[in-house]
Parts: structure tokens; C-alpha cells; sequence
């Protein structure tokens, strides 16, 4: 008798007549058929694992098979109960159930008994289950017990060096990865990108660079993803002509342009200051994500081209792709740079309106910024009183910052102080509520202000400086003496101040940080 035709399963009790009607034509114990209602019952584990259960125990030839997939499927605790029945019927497990079960293990304890398990039953000399430990342990931010297993020996491989690498800056523990990286008898694209990648998120821009000049020298051919990767640490870095140099190498390369690359490239180039050229990438790439379009948008923004930026949304939608809640941020932050508050007003509402997009904190600070730069300060204010929630230090910092723009002191006051106790290690706070008070002439306010910093122990953080030279990214920080070259560069600066003064310029010290004690 043929089987019966299968038909989408929704309902448990649809899954209990389809099992019915298998059990009576003798093809319940099909794997195909045995598969399909085992992975529906995945879909909802906490009511339906022990029917799971009982299928698997009364199946008449049970095999891994049978359980592995359901074992990646299912949460951790369900996960270890489906082993124990594998177990106990007894069924040995397979090289393959422990790479099944091990990534999504969790707590520790578990993740110590299936070590245990593993190591009785002989696979930890197995690579893809030793792998899926290392993962497990760094997962469960055990690197001392990840690292105990890769140092004891087994089928180590390239996967087992690449998942210590990437697991190891994900903890930030970027030097032990680094330690790992140099020992590494062969590397592939995965591990290059891992270390590069640990870097950028570790705030190491230059470092990243260098492990890519090593890839290059090395005569690995790269791909988008190492590619991005270097992108963003020249973003990070602020090196223009290094990023130039990552652009020119994909062409050469032959690398894909694709949609995450090319946001990366329109980033770097929006950020070190070159928009046009970032509109060169995003006018040349045919297919455009969201992602590409809110970056292109927000480069716009922060360069003050308001009208360009809401005219790349224009296009956007009519292209149909739909903005999200960071399309918003980006569209009102265009409008408040281009002095733009009809207009920003309009688009707030009619992305809500027409997409559904829920206003976020981030949403009511751009709001309060465009209302804000404008000088609508009574405006801004009643934003940020008919907030549904209360305002964050972003909200009322942004208009704590137009008060200082526009010289309201009152209404600065009453905003810096609350700014402040949000954020009571920002000197910045500080510098610019002392900078609103001496525009009054409120000496022994200002003097509050220093004392309250010295009891906080709050410090002013020295102004610093980036350069791209020759590729060569230099950073100078104010008062240091650290670069090679700082007598000429101190030297260089005297005698700059000497010229332009003659020419009869005077510093604008508004924002130097009155000293009164």
C-alpha cells in the first residue's frame, strides 16, 4: 500500500493522525517518514519532547541517525535527556553526535559531563568532536579549560587552531589568540579573518592591518569577507590611503563586490571624509540591502549634504526597499545637520506611519537634535516632556549641547546637572556646563563645577590628534612627548602660531576649560 501523501504539519494533533496512519501501513519506522515528525516535534520541545521520546524508544531499529539531528535541534537540557535515551536503549553514539550536541551546550556542568563522556567513549581523538569542545568550553567563556584540552594533544586541525583564535578574541583575549595564530603549522582564509577581525574588535585598527599585510605577503589570495574585515580596521584606524590601498586590491584581486564589502567601503570612505568617492561604490553596485542604503544615507548625514541624503531615500523606497528604525535615525540626523526640521519632522512621521517603525531612545535624541541645532529649544524640551519613556544621557545631552550652541544658559543649567549625574565620569559634561556658566559670568559656579570634578576625581581628557603620512598612521596627544619626531612637530606648531597671529587671528578659548579655583 503506497504512503499516505504528506501534507504540511501545523498542529500536534495533525502530527498524531499522520503518525497514526503511518503506524497502520507499517511505514512508521521509515527514516524519511521517522525524520519529518521528529523535526516538527523539535519545533516546540517543551510539550512535545516526550512524544519524541517515545517514538525514538520504540523505534525497531534505532539508529544515530535518527537522533543527531534532533540533538542540534533541541535546547541544551532536552538535548542531554535525548543522549541519556540513546544511552539506555543502548545506542553508542556516532563521530557525528557529539559535534551535534556540544556547540549549543550549556551550563559548564553539562559541557564537563559530555567531556567526560567523550573521552570514555574514545572520539576525543576525534578532530570534529575535539572542535566542538574547544567551542563549547570558549562558548562558555572557559578558556583555561579550552586551552587545557588544545594543549593535551588529540586531532588538532586547522578547524581546532581557527576556533581557539576566534573564541579567544571573542573573550578579548586578543594576545593569547595572537600566541595561537603565530604557533599555527597551516592557516586558511577563516584564521587569517579570525585574528583580523579580534583586532578590529579590540579597537587594534593598526595591529589588524598588519596581520593583512602579513596575509598579502604571504601570497594568500583573499576574499570579501578579509576584504570588509580590512576595510573597517582602516575605517577604525582613519587611514584613507591605506583604505585606498584594500579598495585597489580587491580589483586587482578579482573579489566580488558585494553588498557587505561594499558597505564597508562606503563607511571607510564616508568617514575619513571622501563622500564622493563613497558614492562611486554605492552608485556601482547593482544590487543594493538596506544595510548599503542606511550607511550611504548616514554618511550623507554627518557631512551636512541633507538634501542628497533624504534624496537617497527617496530612491530607496522607490526601489521598495522598506527603512527601518536605523533609516530613521539616519534621515533625521540629515535634516538636523541641513537645518532641515519641516522636512525631518515630516519624514519621522511618515516612516511610523507607513512602515510601522517604533520610536526608540536613539529616535527622541535625533528629534531633540533637530529641533535643537535649529534653536527650537522650547520645541526640544517638549520632546523630551512627552517622551513615553524616560530620557537618557543621549536625549539630554543633545540638548544640553544646543543650550551651550544658543546661549541659554537657564534652561542649560537645569539640563547640564542632570546630564552630569547620568554621566558622572564624562569630563566633557563638566567642561561644557563650566564653558555655559562663564558665558554668564557665574565664577563661582564655574568653580562648583571644578570642585565637584576634583571630588570625583573627573580629569579632562587631553585633545588628540590623527595623521595618515606615507600610509603611516600617527596619532598625537596634547602635552605628549612620545612621538619620534615631537621636537619638530612642537617646533612646527610654535611657528605656525607665530605666522597666523601675525595675520591678526585670535583663539577662540570659549571652550577651554576656565581654571578657577
Amino acid at each position: 500500500m503506497a504512503a499516505p501523501t504528506p501534507i504540511p504539519l501545523t498542529t500536534i494533533a495533525e502530527l498524531r493522525q499522520h503518525h497514526s496512519q503511518l503506524v497502520r501501513l507499517g511505514l512508521a519506522s521509515h527514516p524519511s517518514h521517522a525524520r519529518r515528525l521528529l523535526s516538527f516535534l523539535a519545533r516546540d520541545p517543551d510539550s512535545h519532547f516526550p512524544y519524541a521520546a517515545r517514538l525514538l524508544a520504540h523505534h525497531p531499529d534505532p539508529h544515530p541517525a535518527l537522533f543527531n539531528p534532533l540533538l542540534s535541534a533541541l535546547p541544551p537540557r532536552h538535548a542531554a535527556r535525548l543522549l541519556a535515551l540513546m544511552l539506555s536503549l543502548p545506542l553508542p553514539p556516532d563521530h557525528f553526535t557529539f559535534p551535534r550536541i556540544l556547540p549549543g551546550a550549556a551550563p559548564l556542568l553539562l559541557v564537563a559531563q559530555l567531556h567526560a563522556l567523550l573521552v570514555k567513549l574514545g572520539f576525543h581523538s576525534h578532530s570534529q568532536s575535539l572542535n566542538a569542545l574547544l567551542a563549547a568550553y570558549l562558548a562558555n567563556a572557559r578558556p583555561d579549560l579550552a586551552s587545557r584540552v588544545f594543549r593535551g594533544g588529540g586531532a588538532l586541525d586547522v578547524v581546532s587552531w581557527t576556533t581557539m583564535v576566534g573564541g579567544l578574541c571573542k573573550l578579548g583575549l586578543v594576545d593569547g589568540a595572537r600566541e595561537v595564530f603565530d604557533g599555527m603549522p597551516e592557516r586558511n582564509l577563516i584564521s587569517w579573518n579570525a585574528m583580523m577581525s579580534g583586532y578590529v574588535k579590540a579597537g587594534r585598527f593598526l595591529d589588524a592591518l598588519e596581520v593583512f599585510d602579513e596575509m598579502r605577503a604571504r601570497g594568500v589570495e583573499g576574499n570579501g569577507f578579509v576584504a570588509a574585515t580590512a576595510a573597517v580596521a582602516c575605517t577604525g584606524a582613519g587611514a584613507l590611503a591605506r583604505g585606498r590601498e584594500v579598495h585597489r586590491w580587491v580589483a586587482r584581486s578579482g573579489i566580488r563586490m558585494d553588498d557587505k564589502l561594499a558597505t564597508a567601503m562606503v563607511d571607510m570612505y564616508c568617514k575619513c571624509g571622501c563622500v564622493e568617492e563613497a558614492r562611486r561604490v554605492f552608485e556601482a553596485l547593482p544590487a543594493k540591502g538596506l544595510t548599503t542604503w542606511n550607511c550611504m544615507i548616514g554618511g550623507l548625514a554627518v557631512h551636512g549634504r541633507g538634501e542628497d541624503a533624504v534624496e537617497v531615500f527617496a530612491r530607496m523606497e522607490r526601489k521598495g526597499v522598506a527603512p527601518d528604525d536605523v533609516t530613521l535615525v539616519n534621515v533625521l540626523t540629515a535634516c538636523a545637520h541641513a537645518g532641515m526640521v519641516r522636512e525631518g519632522r515630516r519624514y519621522l512621521d511618515h516612516i511610523v506611519r507607513r512602515y510601522g517603525v517604533e520610536l526608540k531612545m536613539e529616535h527622541y535624541g535625533c528629534l531633540v537634535d533637530l529641533y535643537g541645532r535649529a534653536g527650537q529649544l522650547d520645541e526640544a524640551k517638549k520632546v523630551i516632556d512627552d517622551m513615553p519613556m524616560e530620557p537618557d544621557v543621549g536625549v539630554l545631552g543633545a540638548l544640553f549641547g544646543a543650550c551651550k550652541l544658543h546661549g541659554d544658559v537657564d534652561l542649560g543649567e537645569a539640563i547640564g546637572w542632570r546630564v552630569i549625574e547620568l554621566d558622572p565620569q564624562n569630563s566633557g559634561r563638566y567642561v561644557l556646563l563650566a564653558n555655559l556658566l562663564a558665558t554668564a559670568g557665574r565664577w563661582e559656579d564655574v568653580a562648583r563645577v571644578r570642585r565637584l570634578m576634583d571630588e570625583r576625581n573627573v580629569s579632562k581628557e587631553a585633545g588628540r590628534s590623527v595623521i595618515e603620512v606615507d600610509g603611516e598612521v600617527c596619532e598625537f596627544q596634547c602635552g605628549s612627548l612620545s612621538h619620534h619626531q615631537a621636537e619638530e612637530v612642537y617646533a612646527m606648531a610654535r611657528d605656525m602660531m607665530r605666522r597666523i597671529g601675525a595675520e591678526g587671528y585670535l583663539p577662540d578659548t570659549r571652550d577651554v576649560l576656565h581654571d578657577v579655583a
